[in-house]
C-alpha cells in the first residue's frame, strides 16, 4: 500500500487535516501525519507528534512557546518537520506528501517538500497559489491548489477542494512508474537568443546516445538544473547560457542563485560551459525598466520583454565572476568562448554587438581563470553549427574519460 505523508499544524487546522485524511484512506492509501503546531493541547492522532518535530529541530515545544515569536516556531518546526519527512523518505514510508494551509502553513509544509528528490509526488492546498508561487515553489516539483476559501473549516467549498487533492496525491503515490528508456541524462542551459546552438548540440548529443534536457534561463530555469544536479540525475551540463549572470550583477528580472555555475563543478561532474547571452539583462515591458537605465542602449524583445546590453565594466565583472565559479570546479571543466559573437544578435550588424564590451569580457577571463580551467577560443558565434558541435562532442569526450 502506498502511504502518503501529510504534515501540517494540527493546533490550527485539526479538523480540516481530518478530513484530508480520512479522504486519502478512502483512496486506499496509509497515511503518516506529521503535527508540526506548537499551541494548546498536542493532537494524539498524530503518527509523529510535534514533540519529535521540535527535537528534529533541535529544540523543544515548550521553548518555542516561551519564546512567543510565531515567525521563529515556524522557522523551526520547519527544520524539524523537514528531517521527519527526509527520514521516512528514507525508510520507504512516504510515496507522497501533502499539506494544507496558509502563508505560515504553506512555508511550512513546502520547505519540507523543497528537501525531495524531484519526482517524488508533492501537493499542498494554498490560499497563496493564485500569487507569487516562487517562494514556497522553487526549482522543484511542488503542486498548488487555490483553496479558493481560506482553510478555516470544513465547508460545501473546502470539502471538495480538499477532497479533489486527497484523490490527487492519492492518485500521484499509487501510479506506476513509466516504463522510459533509460539514457544518461545530460542538462543544457538555453535562451531565445542561443537557441540554434544548443539544437544543434542536443541533437549531436542525441545521436550519441544520450538524453539530454533543456533548462529556460529565467531565473528558476537555471536553479531546477542545478537541483537536478545536486540530486545526481544528471552526468554532465553543456551550459551554453549563462545569462542570469547578468541579471543577478546588474538587477534584471532573470537573477541567477546565488551558486549559479558552481554546482556541477562542487560534484565534480564534465562541464562545458560557454557565454551564451551574456550581452544582455532583461527587464519586463519597456515602462518597467529602471530609470537610471533609461539613456542605455535598450532592445524590445517582444512587448513584455527589454533587453539592456551589458557594458563593458559590467562585462568585466562577468567574466571576473564566471573565472571564480570555474575555478572552483573539481571535476572535468572547459570554457568555450565564442569570439564572433555571444548572441543572436551580438554579432556585426545587430543590435546588441559591441567589440569593447566583448573584449572587457574576454580580457577580464583570460586574465583570471586558473591553469586548471581548459579553455578554447573559436572564431565563430555561439550559434555556429561550428561551435555548437565543438561543444557537444568535448563533452563527450569528457564523458567517455570517466
Amino acid at each position: 500500500m502506498a502511504t502518503v505523508v501529510a504534515v501540517g499544524t494540527l493546533d490550527t487546522k485539526r479538523a480540516e487535516y481530518a478530513y484530508l485524511c480520512e479522504r486519502l484512506r478512502a483512496h486506499g492509501v496509509d497515511v503518516v501525519l506529521v503535527d508540526a503546531g506548537v499551541l494548546g493541547e498536542p493532537a494524539p492522532e498524530a503518527d509523529v507528534s510535534r514533540e519529535e518535530v521540535a527535537r528534529a529541530a533541535g529544540t523543544t515545544v515548550a521553548d518555542l512557546v516561551a519564546q512567543g515569536d510565531r515567525g521563529v516556531a515556524v522557522a523551526a518546526m520547519s527544520r524539524g518537520a523537514s528531517e521527519v519527512v527526509m527520514r521516512l523518505h528514507a525508510d520507504g514510508r512516504l510515496d507522497g506528501i501533502v499539506g494544507l494551509g496558509g502563508t505560515g502553513g504553506t512555508s511550512l509544509v513546502t520547505h519540507a517538500m523543497r528537501q525531495l528528490p524531484v519526482g517524488v509526488p508533492k501537493l499542498v492546498v494554498s490560499t497563496v497559489a493564485s500569487g507569487d508561487t516562487r517562494p514556497y515553489v522553487g526549482a522543484v516539483d511542488i503542486t498548488m491548489v487555490y483553496s479558493v476559501v481560506d482553510v478555516a473549516g470544513v465547508n460545501q467549498i473546502s470539502a471538495r477542494i480538499i477532497g479533489n487533492a486527497a484523490a490527487a496525491i492519492a492518485g500521484m503515490a499509487q501510479a506506476p512508474l513509466p516504463g522510459i528508456e533509460s539514457k544518461p541524462l545530460l542538462a543544457a542551459s538555453m535562451f531565445g537568443v542561443t537557441t540554434p546552438c544548443v539544437t544543434t548540440a542536443r541533437e549531436r548529443l542525441e545521436e550519441l546516445g544520450y538524453e539530454v534536457l533543456v533548462f529556460h534561463q529565467t531565473g528558476t530555469g537555471g536553479q531546477s538544473m542545478e537541483e537536478l544536479v545536486r540530486a545526481g540525475f544528471i552526468t554532465g551540463v553543456l551550459d551554453v547560457t549563462t545569462t542570469e549572470l547578468c541579471d543577478e550583477l546588474v538587477g534584471g528580472v532573470f537573477a541567477a542563485h546565488p551558486k549559479r555555475v558552481e554546482v556541477a563543478g562542487a560534484a565534480g561532474i564534465p562541464q562545458v560551459v560557454s557565454l551564451g547571452a551574456l550581452d544582455m539583462v532583461n527587464f519586463g515591458s519597456m515602462d518597467t525598466v529602471p530609470e537610471r537605465f533609461r539613456d542605455r542602449r535598450l532592445h524590445v524583445h517582444n512587448p513584455n520583454v527589454t533587453l539592456m546590453r551589458t557594458s563593458p565594466e559590467e562585462c568585466a565583472g562577468l567574466g571576473r565572476r564566471l573565472a571564480e565559479k570555474l575555478n572552483r570546479a573539481t571535476g572535468p571543466t572547459a570554457l568555450f568562448v565564442p569570439l564572433g559573437g555571444i548572441s543572436m544578435i551580438a554579432t556585426p550588424g545587430e543590435p546588441f554587438h559591441d567589440a569593447e564590451a566583448d573584449r572587457a569580457l574576454f580580457g577580464a577571463l583570460r586574465e583570471h581563470l586558473a591553469d586548471g580551467v581548459e579553455v578554447h577560443e573559436l572564431e565563430t558565434d555561439v550559434n555556429d553549427p561550428q561551435f555548437a558541435l565543438a561543444m557537444a562532442n568535448r563533452l563527450h569526450e569528457m564523458l567517455e574519460a570517466r
